[in-house]
Parts: C-alpha cells; sequence; structure tokens
C-alpha cells in the first residue's frame, strides 16, 4: 500500500464528524491492508511512529524540510517506516545532522501532502480522531467480527497492533487467545476530570475516595516468587523496584495482579515531585545507591487477579475488599462515602498531606482497562496564571488554517521581557480560534513558516494542574496540563502573572 492510500483515508477521518463514516474509511483501508503494513498502518492511523521518539526536535525537522516536494505518490508503507527505522537507529558524534539527512531524504520523495502527515506525525501533532476506540470498531467491521469481542482483546492485549494483527489475519479466532494472562501487561483504566466533590458525587452517587498520587503508575504480576513490575506503558521495570519486588514476594498470595503507584515520600511521609519518584526509572540506573536514597513506596488501589481466579469483570467494591485483604499495609488510603462533607474532608487532608487530589470511583463498575471512562474521576485544585502570548503555531487537521498551539510566557520584570512556560491548544473553541488566528496576524512580528511570532500584548488566564522541571524552557518549569479558560481584555501585558509567581508555585509543590 502506498502512503498516498493511509493519507487521504486520514483526512476522511479528520474532515467527517460521523462517527459511523470514519469506521467505515478505517475498515475499508484495513481491509486492503498486507500482513506486514498491519503494524505500521495502525500505528500512523493512531499518531505515532512505531519507532516512537526518532531524536529530531522541531528546529531539526524544519530545517530538514525540502525546496521542492514529489509531483506523484510512489512511497510504499513499508519503505516509510523502515526509512524512520534508520533515523531512529542513527547514534554517535554528527547524529542529529545524519538523521536531518535521512529525513530530509525522506520527505524529498513525499508529495506536499505527505510531507505534511509525516511532519505532524513525527511531531505527535496528528489529532484526526483514530482514537482507540474508534480503531477498534473499525477492526471489527473490517474482519466482520462483533466489536465488544475486539474491545475485550484489546483491554487484554495492552497493544492494539496485536489485535489488529491478530483479527485483520485470522478473523475471530485470532481473538480467544487475548485473555487475562500473568506477566502479559494490561492497558491500565483511566480517569476523567471532575470539577470537586460534588461532581463527582452527582455522578457517582456512593464512591470509594481515594488519594490521588503523583507518583509512577505500576502493575505487578506475581506468580510465586517470580514478581515483576510493568510501566504505565507496558515497560518491564522490574530491575528498577527490587524494594517492590521484595514486598510483593513477601505477600501470602501466590499469584497476583495488582493496579497502583509507587512514589517517593519525604521522611515526614508527605510525597516528593513527580520527577523525583521518576529518578528511580532512568535509563542509567545505580539502582542500589538510588533505593538508599529514594526509597519508593507502593500503594495499591486495584485486585485484577487473586490465586487463579480474575477479578477484572467483578465490581469495584469486591475487588477493593479482596485487595485490602492480599496487600495488607500497602492498599491506598480509601473512605466509601455518599456524603459530600465527608468526601470534602478527606480531599482536604489529601491536599494537606502534599497529594494532588483524590479519586472518585464507582462501587459498582467492573476494571475498563485502557478506558477513560466515568467510573473513575479525579478531583484536583486548578492553578490559574494570566500569561502572555508569545506566539502561535499553525494547526493540523481539523484546525487547519487556524492558529492554534499558543506560547506562553510569564513576564520577567527583573529582567525585562517574557519567560516561556509551555505550549498549548486546549480549551479553545472554534469561535476562539477564529478570533485568535485574525488578531495574532494583526500583532506578527515574523514567522519561519510554521510558527508565527507577535509583539506580547494579548493576555490570556491559563488554568493547569501544576509547575514541573523542564530543561526545554529557559526558565527551567514548564505548565503541566495548560488549557485556556478565556483571554484577558481587561488586562495589558505589564499586569501579567511573573515568572516569581510561577517559581512559588513550583516550591510550592516541591515542599
Amino acid at each position: 500500500m502506498l502512503l498516498a492510500d493511509l493519507v487521504a483515508t486520514s483526512r476522511r477521518v479528520a474532515e467527517t464528524r460521523s462517527r459511523s463514516e470514519k469506521t467505515g474509511a478505517l475498515a475499508d483501508l484495513l481491509r486492503r491492508l498486507s500482513p506486514e503494513e498491519i503494524d505500521v498502518a495502525v500505528a500512523f492511523l493512531s499518531g505515532h511512529l512505531r519507532q516512537g521518539r526518532i531524536g529530531l526536535g522541531g528546529a531539526a525537522v524544519r530545517n530538514a524540510m525540502p525546496g521542492t516536494t514529489a509531483v506523484e505518490p510512489s512511497l510504499p508503507l513499508g519503505e516509510v517506516d523502515a526509512a524512520f527505522e534508520r533515523i531512529a537507529g542513527v547514534s554517535g558524534s554528527g547524529s542529529t545532522l545524519e538523521r536531518g539527512r535521512l529525513l530530509s531524504d525522506l520527505l524529498g520523495r513525499a508529495t506536499r501532502d505527505e510531507q505534511d502527515f509525516l511532519v505532524r506525525l513525527i511531531y505527535g501533532e496528528l489529532r484526526q480522531g483514530a482514537l482507540a476506540g474508534l480503531m477498534a470498531e473499525a477492526l471489527a467491521a473490517a474482519a466482520s467480527v462483533p466489536a465488544d469481542e475486539v474491545r475485550r482483546a484489546l483491554m487484554l492485549a495492552g497493544e492494539l497492533t496485536a489485535v489488529a494483527r491478530a483479527v485483520l489475519i485470522e478473523g475471530r479466532p485470532g481473538l480467544d487467545r487475548f485473555r487475562l494472562q500473568l506477566f502479559r501487561p494490561l492497558q491500565p483504566m483511566l480517569a476523567q476530570p471532575a470539577g470537586d466533590v460534588s461532581e463527582a458525587l452527582d455522578r457517582l452517587g456512593e464512591a470509594a475516595f481515594e488519594l490521588k498520587l503523583d507518583g509512577a503508575r505500576i502493575q505487578v504480576h506475581k506468580s510465586e516468587d517470580d514478581v515483576r513490575v510493568y510501566s504505565r506503558r507496558g515497560n518491564e521495570v522490574t530491575q528498577a523496584v527490587p524494594e517492590l519486588v521484595e514486598s510483593v514476594q513477601a505477600l501470602p498470595a501466590r499469584q497476583l495482579l495488582l493496579d497502583g503507584e509507587v512514589i517517593a515520600l519525604r521522611p515526614d511521609g508527605a510525597p516528593y515531585p513527580f520527577q523525583v519518584t521518576m529518578r528511580r526509572f532512568g535509563r542509567k540506573l545505580d539502582v542500589a545507591r538510588l533505593r538508599g536514597e529514594l526509597p519508593l513506596t507502593p500503594f495499591f488501589f486495584d485486585l485484577l487477579h487473586l490465586d487463579g481466579q480474575d477479578l477484572i469483570d467483578r465490581p469495584a467494591g469486591e475487588r477493593f475488599a479482596a485487595l485490602g485483604e492480599a496487600v495488607r499495609g500497602w492498599a491506598v488510603p480509601r473512605i466509601v462515602t455518599a456524603d459530600a462533607e465527608e468526601a470534602d474532608a478527606f480531599f482536604e487532608a489529601a491536599l494537606a498531606r502534599g497529594h494532588e487530589g483524590i479519586m472518585a470511583k464507582a462501587v459498582d463498575a467492573p476494571y475498563e482497562a485502557g478506558r477513560r471512562g466515568f467510573s473513575w474521576l479525579k478531583v484536583k485544585p486548578a492553578h490559574t496564571l494570566d500569561l502572555v502570548i508569545l506566539a502561535a503555531e499553525w494547526g493540523h487537521g481539523r484546525r487547519k488554517g487556524w492558529l492554534s498551539n499558543l506560547h506562553l510566557g510569564a513576564r520577567d520584570p527583573e529582567n525585562g521581557g517574557f519567560v516561556m512556560l509551555g505550549k498549548t491548544f486546549k480549551g479553545l473553541t472554534d469561535e476562539t480560534l477564529a478570533w485568535q488566528t485574525r488578531k495574532l496576524q494583526e500583532i506578527a512580528l515574523g514567522t519561519d513558516g510554521w510558527t508565527v511570532y507577535v509583539r506580547p500584548e494579548l493576555v490570556a488566564e491559563v488554568a493547569f494542574s501544576d509547575v514541573q522541571e523542564s530543561p526545554q524552557y529557559p526558565g527551567g518549569m514548564a505548565l503541566r496540563f495548560a488549557r485556556v479558560k478565556r483571554y484577558r481584555d481587561d488586562k495589558t501585558a505589564e499586569e501579567a502573572d511573573t515568572i516569581e509567581a510561577v517559581r512559588k508555585i513550583f516550591a510550592g509543590g516541591r515542599s
């Protein structure tokens, strides 16, 4: 199959809001794939490269753009994937230049539409609507099997490409091997945000409230003395966490599949920031030294298998009760209540202990691996700052033709100017996108063709979860999960929040 066929399908999916049309377009393409093309096509349609990061930043990608485009499409999918494989494999002195050369060669063989698609794929900005749930429906349609069987296989496999390969090549029998199996990590169940405790109770009724930890999500599998630990993405990290392995080995159960988090705690029991915990999972580890400096504490919040019994379909209340008995003192602190005052008190206590909020979970719901449903809700206090727009990037897909991704800056009264804290495209309605595109072009200072740099005049109120350490930006900090709440027409750039205010929030997260 040619890359152009996939690009055309991606465009169709992005341009329609009809779920049935999206599904039909994807299914039609999936039916035409050869077995060797399935992994590549499913990865591209899902918006990512099979190789993950390929070692090229925005400037390097822009520099690799050739001055010409191919007149007619000729790139096979397999050759595109092989090119990215070569790029990702380059290392050593001069690697950035060589990666850029290889990428330029690839882009030089692509049409304009293919170039646009590949660049967005590299940036991780291919938001075309082919999410896992939609892909499951498309796979079911392409293979003529029930969609719920594909969804369940996807839940248990933890990997979209494996399910795609099985169902497209073998049909319904290929799905039979996807069962809950120890040492094959599941996709984690995910949560939706709730504004406050009352909203969570309105949605769930009586709910289980527990600490929301800003640690490292882990999944632990045990069979006798064999204990293995997996990250949120399903990568094995057993060697990095020997104290966790020892703790689970000491539990009386013969077989376990546990969902939880590990976190580094201060001597007083308060949590360290997320970045500190993640030092335990770096590429080059001195495990013995780090274990002494940053011991990890596990908090388990779900139990999916116990001594030969799968619990994944049991109500959460049953799983939580079994968890408390199975893991002794390692279960996350939790209350079950329908009382808003009691839940609010639990929330305030969680914040006082230094945690980022609480989770609210329906007590009658099964575990929905890989799903971001409304059975789990997260409640966190939100920070807001009034920040200045420094630049904006042109959008893609449905936002093509609009200036979308905003560069956010805080005022630096000591040195003058503004300090960039990150980017966001979230929180923007179509009306706002249209307005800001016009306005930003009116105050533009220049452009590199991708980013429009503007006079620092517009102020926006930006909500975010917290501030994290980031060497990517000049202030050494970046906003997490930033979104625009509104533009502040009543404020000038001189009235925007300062970088010192950001530092205080960052220090508060570290204290």
